[in-house]
Parts: structure tokens; sequence; C-alpha cells
């Protein structure tokens, strides 16, 4: 398998953290040296190592920030 390589070119935020120190963030990363995209995913404490995620382009993050900002969060329990 083909070595996957990636630089984490942003650090925006992270959005929680589990008792093992992996954090799920929200940076922007550059996968196999093509251009920075936004990305969710958990993250070992020292980067090398990762758990599945999703990459957005700022296109598709506008529009999951516009879907969200309709979801009325009073109404979870």
């Amino acid at each position: 398998m083909a070595e996957l390589k990636y630089e984490i070119t942003e650090e925006i935020g992270v959005l929680s953290e589990n008792a093992k120190g992996w954090k799920k963030e929200l940076n922007m990363v550059s996968w196999n040296d093509h251009d920075p995209k936004y990305d969710i995913r958990e993250w070992a404490p020292d980067h090398s190592r990762m758990g599945k995620g999703v990459t957005l382009t700022a296109d598709e993050l506008a529009s999951l920030k516009e879907l969200l900002q309709g979801i009325d969060l009073d109404s979870f329990e």
C-alpha cells in the first residue's frame, strides 16, 4: 500500500478529547502534496496517527455551516 503523506498546515481547533488523549480536531491538512482542505478527524496527541475523518473544500464547509445554523440545538435532550 502506498504511503499516505500529510501535513497539518493550520490547527484551527479542538472539538473534543478522549481519555487516551486523542483529540477530534478541525485542521487544514494537505494530503499527498495537494492544496490544503478542511479536515475533521481524531488525532493522536503527537499527530503521528489518525482516525477516520472527513475532508471538506471551502465550499463544502460553507454548506455545512449553513446546514448547522438551521439546527435547533435546544431540541436535543
